[in-house]
């Protein structure tokens, strides 16, 4: 693998960029903040981040992907050109890996595909993210024998069965982080009549909620918008207020990943039942996530040792072994010539 090629996670709250062996070397918000009245990008990522809800009319911070694919082509392309310029000082243009949702559809590979020439990449190669996290949590995909993983992203999760370097059985949800972090942000406007913010829902899921399946009581200070009175207010959040919006996200995860298994050969399943279930990307560290889902499927389960940032570094590592794997990695580059690629 050549010292500039570079792996991206593409995904909807962060983009995650690592370069094998330098692991990551980018992690930063998947926001760019925009002047509307010049058209004109101001700032991406963490500069971007800090503006949220903090703008003037004019100014709008915008997250152009969602679900795990783009849905503004401009800024993504932005995005991806300033982050790539940022990590590859080399004159010559690198090769770029990145990762994509399992059910991502042709016109959306091609989106992706588009932006990273754009920002400067000569050759670009596709990898399905479960096969990223399974890379990047030191699992040998390649082996004979079955590993399930479970990507739980910001804005899908990913659920496959690996075998053989390629995907056996998998599936995509839109159920993830972010839809995490809006069921909190509803349920307590709801239940609380106060308003708070996105930053607030998701600092809640993270620090105060969990599956019952675990004996934590966690709670914390929360600071919003009366929805009687108008006025600010503060309120304590616990974990037990919590439950109802976490648990019912939760058991559509656990349904997924069931509906996967009963579809898995004989064999593999056996594979599955003794290695475990893989829980990867930043949902996993969901408290009481490995215990649900170990009682919910009858298999043991475990978080990857680094969920966050296992997509990024599998997905840099794939390109040093392209010809061990099999569905789930193409190069997209002879595919290009619409594009106007020389």
């Amino acid at each position: 693998m050549a010292l500039n090629d570079i792996g991206i996670d593409l995904g909807t709250t962060s983009i995650i960029i690592a370069m094998e062996g330098k692991g990551v070397v980018l992690n930063q918000p998947s926001i760019v903040a925009v002047d509307t009245r010049q058209n004109k990008v101001l700032a991406v990522g963490d500069d971007a981040l800090a503006m949220v809800g903090r703008t003037p009319s004019y100014i709008s911070a915008i997250s152009p992907l969602k679900d795990g694919v783009i849905s503004d082509h401009m800024l993504t392309r932005e995005l991806i050109c300033r982050f790539i310029r940022k990590v590859n000082a080399s004159r010559i243009k690198p090769r770029v890996a990145v990762c994509v949702p399992a059910a991502i559809t042709g016109i959306e590979s091609d989106a992706v595909v588009e932006a990273v020439i754009a920002a400067g990449a000569r050759q670009v190669y596709l990898i399905d993210e479960p096969l990223a996290a399974a890379l990047g949590s030191d699992i040998d995909i390649t082996a004979p024998e079955g590993h399930m993983i479970v990507d739980i992203g910001g804005g899908t999760t990913d659920i496959a069965v690996i075998s053989l370097g390629g995907k056996v059985k998998s599936t995509s949800v839109n159920v993830a982080g972010n839809t995490f972090d809006d069921e909190i942000l509803k349920y307590i406007r709801v239940k609380f009549n106060i308003a708070i913010g996105q930053r607030m829902a998701e600092s809640l899921k993270k620090q105060v909620a969990c599956c019952p399946e675990l004996d934590f009581h966690g709670e914390m200070e929360i600071k919003g918008r009366s929805l009687i009175t108008g006025l600010p207010q503060r309120l304590t959040i616990t974990t037990d207020d919590l439950y109802e919006p976490v648990c019912m996200l939760v058991e559509q995860i656990g349904t997924a990943a069931h509906q996967v298994l009963e579809k898995t050969p004989p064999e593999l399943a056996g594979d599955i039942y003794s290695q475990g279930i893989m829980l990867t990307g930043g949902g996993a560290q969901l408290k009481g996530l490995p215990e649900y889902m170990s009682k919910a499927l009858k298999v043991k389960t475990r978080v990857s040792p680094d969920p966050v940032n296992c997509v990024a570094l599998g997905t840099s590592k794939s390109l040093s072994m392209e010809t061990r794997l099999e569905t789930g990695f193409v190069d997209a580059t002879p595919h290009l010539s619409h594009f106007g690629r020389r």
